[in-house]
């Protein structure tokens, strides 16, 4: 194993000491002391009523992009001109370690703060949507349900399946989960059963590329290895089309676009930085749910970074 392989792999597992773009957690505190918003404690429901609105939310049917004729596609300004949905980036779902840094518990969230999470997106009445849907939503202006959220996953951690996925699955939610794969069946990882099991149950998988190399780097064939070659590795595990990608640490370039483009991607997200205003499907904002974030602090922010933007 090359060390830049193995320096990849790790800083993709814990993603210690690596400051993504516009990550808010300096916010924390003063998002911890807004108000909390008196429309979701009047619009809380009965865990079972929560659940059963939650599935029919997440089982909504949206069309194929490929069957949106290209004139019904609205243009970037309409698309920036939407609303825009509030998206969450989750990575490692486990409790933290003495060992774990400040800045790698960003990006670790402890399991009775993920459940607490999902257990607040439930009773403040959102719905979870796939990325179809908020394709459909954003070039032709498709209705969405009430207070939609997306939830993301990225780097295949196997915490994500044993831990996050149960405790979707109690409230009806569906996710995204960007796969890197080459960790499929590595110790901590998922397996390729388990991203089948996924597809196979309603989530989306998406690609992450090969080993989370920055996609501002790449040249010649880092198109085919990182991208090409695992859309095609994942299109066999599911048996599904891979439309949707995330880029590692959420660094893009416009170069990438038509690259991605000539691969079947249809969109693609990055964190909490400015869309570009020529290709707002390619760069569509999500916002790390950090560590640190209680649930109020993680509803204060999605607010904060959507609303309005």
């Amino acid at each position: 194993m090359s060390h830049r392989f193995s320096t990849l792999l790790l800083g993709a597992a814990v993603a210690a000491g690596i400051a993504l773009p516009a990550c808010n957690t300096e916010k924390a505190s003063a998002l911890e002391n807004a108000s909390p918003t008196s429309e979701a404690a009047a619009t809380a429901m009965s865990g079972a009523a929560a659940t059963a609105e939650a599935e029919q939310a997440a089982t909504t049917a949206a069309p194929d992009p490929s069957s949106i004729p290209a004139s019904k596609i609205a243009s970037a300004a309409e698309i920036l001109a939407r609303p825009q949905v509030a998206i969450l980036c989750y990575h490692q779902i486990r409790d933290w370690r003495a060992k774990d840094s400040k800045g790698a518990k960003d990006y670790i969230v402890p399991v009775a703060e993920f459940k607490k999470q999902m257990q607040m997106l439930a009773d403040s009445g959102y719905h979870t949507i796939l990325p179809d849907q908020l394709y459909a939503y954003l070039t032709t202006g498709a209705k969405l349900p009430e207070k939609p959220v997306m939830l993301t996953f990225d780097d295949t951690d196997l915490d994500q399946f044993t831990v996050a996925k149960p405790e979707m699955d109690k409230h009806g939610f569906k996710g995204v989960f960007f796969v890197m794969t080459v960790s499929l069946g590595r110790p901590n990882y998922m397996s390729k059963a388990q991203v089948k099991q996924l597809a196979d149950e309603g989530h989306v998988i998406g690609s992450h590329t090969w080993d989370h190399h920055n996609v501002k780097k790449y040249q010649g064939e880092d198109w085919v290895t990182q991208i090409e070659k695992p859309t095609k590795t994942l299109q066999e595990i599911t048996g599904k089309e891979i439309k949707y990608f995330a880029y590692p640490f959420g660094l893009w370039n416009k170069e990438a676009i038509p690259e991605l483009k000539k691969r079947g991607m249809v969109s693609a997200f990055v964190l909490a930085e400015k869309r570009d205003e020529q290709d707002p499907l390619f760069t569509i904002r999500r916002i790390i749910a950090s560590g640190y974030w209680s649930p109020k602090t993680l509803h204060n922010s999605m607010v904060q970074s959507f609303d309005g933007k």
